[in-house]
């Protein structure tokens, strides 16, 4: 707080208010965008890459195997940040890694997913994805030991919090690469 001289009528100055905690939580400098979406036909079948990808609600993605061999579970689809991308390839030594040897459904830019699970039960976000899709971060998407295979020695270590998020379908619709994504309160 500053005040003015004596000789002259006093004058308060006061910090803004900083947001809190919650506040914090719902602030994101920008939104997101889809980059690709990757289809997992059967287990260890190559992946798909496609421009467009109906989300079933409760289930996942159409094509995809989750969708069908896990209705209603918390990995119904699975993101990873494409800034991730260079970060495990580094650590792995690796010039280039790809998303679809990851195996992730979708690859996202420019919104960090880890801080669009939110941090407080009675206030949940959602990742508003196109016109259509709510997506709700259901919790981390850990690496197998598969990585240890695809990347070599240390791979699986090098997934360990890079491997990208877990998501329920709230709301289905059509998904298409390039779509905008957003996080935002759920009730919004």
């Amino acid at each position: 707080m500053r005040r003015a001289d004596s000789g002259r009528k006093k004058v308060a100055w006061t910090m803004p208010r900083m947001p809190d905690l919650h506040e914090l939580t719902r602030q994101f400098a920008r939104p997101g965008r889809l980059d690709a979406i990757l289809l997992r036909p059967a287990r260890r079948a190559p992946v798909l890459s496609v421009d467009e990808a109906v989300a079933v609600e409760g289930h996942g993605l159409e094509g995809d195997r989750i969708a069908a061999a896990r209705p209603g579970g918390k990995r119904q689809v699975s993101l990873i940040q494409q800034e991730h991308l260079p970060v495990i390839a580094a650590l792995t030594g690796h010039a280039r890694v790809d998303a679809e040897g990851l195996r992730r459904n979708l690859v996202v830019s420019g919104l960090n997913l880890l801080a669009a699970r939110s941090l407080f039960r009675d206030q949940p976000l959602v990742l508003a994805i196109g016109a259509e899709v709510l997506l709700e971060i259901s919790g981390p998407c850990e690496p197998c030991s598969r990585m240890e295979e695809l990347l070599g020695p240390g791979g699986y270590n090098a997934m360990r919090g890079h491997g990208g998020v877990t998501a329920r379908v709230l709301r289905g619709g059509v998904l298409r690469v390039g779509d905008g994504i957003e996080c935002r309160p759920a009730a919004a």
